[in-house]
């Protein structure tokens, strides 16, 4: 695997890096810039990222603050977001009350709920994300504590079906066999109506089901070659190709896992930092990188750019003594802390959800 800070693939059919790198193992860009563009407008004081003339977003921090209740708190962080067909957004919290805050897509407060996942007085909202089933769409959501239940439910917060970890120990086996943990974190889907289930804080497998509710395999297990994880934090389905396969953000290993529907590894592309998550929308796939960036890819998986990314700014993010994630005045416009989610809506805006003390939610705003 690579140890460059630019994705790097390590699949039978492409080894080519994408960019050089300096000693130290920073980033530097080859031929074409490939780095956040990030300038300020002097009349407006607008936040400008992109690069190119097609991906070029304004940046709005702290997005849906000023309409969000006084008495609702994110609480130690925003974790997850998802936008359903009429362009709501969906933010799963650590506060209250519930654990799932609703917005429209000006940022306008909707509604609170997902009670269902609220525990020990505040909400427990980890992974979110919503699917178009016949005529109805249906949100899943990874619990990331072992107590509570994977959970379907409506978009008003009607409960389908929960499922624990009894279930997946009667279906899959792995824990009468060694495993270790069980702490869901995301979700993802199948063109054929089954899902993934990430045990991305616990066990390092994925659980697949099919379109019926039924176990159908596991997937991964602990390690760091190729069709393992260590820590398969978020996934999705990457049919940007015309060929849908499941795609593995494996976080500690620092890079993406490419998977067949049948199972099978494809394809690892290394570089990334800490990778939390993925969406796809057209050709485009986004990754969140909880250390401090975003990137967004092309077909072919090069960098198209990388929101925030700036080495001296990373790492004051990671120094521990320093505590960024709990000082919000120490934050600087059009940079990030710790990105855990982010995903697409229809019109193409990014929403960005942060792994920070009091949660924040920064929309990129489509420009071009």
């Amino acid at each position: 695997m690579s140890t460059n800070n630019k994705p790097v693939s390590n699949s039978s059919s492409s080894r080519r890096q994408f960019l050089k790198t300096s000693a130290a193992g920073t980033a530097v860009a080859a031929a074409a810039p490939l780095f956040l563009n990030a300038t300020a407008k002097a009349d407006t004081k607008e936040i400008i990222l992109g690069n190119g003339k097609d991906h070029v977003y304004r940046c709005i921090h702290n997005w849906g603050n000023d309409s969000l209740p006084a008495s609702h708190k994110y609480g130690g962080a925003s974790h997850g977001v998802a936008v359903d067909s009429e362009g709501l957004v969906y933010i799963t919290h650590y506060g209250t009350p519930g654990s799932i805050f609703v917005f429209d897509g000006n940022g306008k407060f909707i509604r609170s709920m997902g009670e269902v996942h609220v525990q020990k007085g505040s909400g427990k909202g980890h992974g979110i994300d919503i699917r178009k089933e016949g005529k109805e769409e249906f949100i899943y959501l990874a619990p990331s504590e072992s107590s509570l239940s994977f959970t379907k439910m409506t978009l008003k917060g009607d409960v389908v079906w929960q499922r624990g970890k009894a279930e997946l120990e009667k279906d899959s086996g792995i824990w009468d066999k060694g495993a270790k943990g069980y702490r869901p974190t995301n979700t993802s889907f199948r063109p054929d109506g089954g899902y993934y289930l990430g045990d991305g804080y616990g066990s390092n497998y994925l659980f697949e089901y099919d379109k019926n509710d039924k176990f159908v395999r596991t997937l991964g297990g602990p390690g760091t070659m190729d069709g393992k994880f260590k820590t398969p934090h978020g996934q999705w389905l990457d049919n940007r190709d015309g060929t849908p396969k499941l795609v593995v953000a494996d976080r500690a290993n620092k890079r993406l896992q490419w998977f067949g529907l049948d199972g099978k590894h494809i394809k690892t592309l290394g570089g990334f930092l800490f990778p939390a998550d993925i969406d796809t929308q057209g050709d485009l796939m986004l990754v969140p990188d909880l250390h401090a960036r975003v990137t967004l890819l092309d077909k072919s998986n090069e960098v198209i750019t990388q929101f925030g990314d700036d080495p001296a700014w990373r790492s004051k993010v990671l120094d521990g003594k320093i505590g960024m994630r709990g000082k919000p005045a120490l934050w600087q416009p059009g940079k990030f802390i710790h990105p855990h989610d982010a995903c697409f809506d229809a019109q193409g805006n990014i929403y960005i959800a942060e792994w920070v003390v009091t949660g924040r939610i920064t929309k990129l705003e489509k420009i071009s």
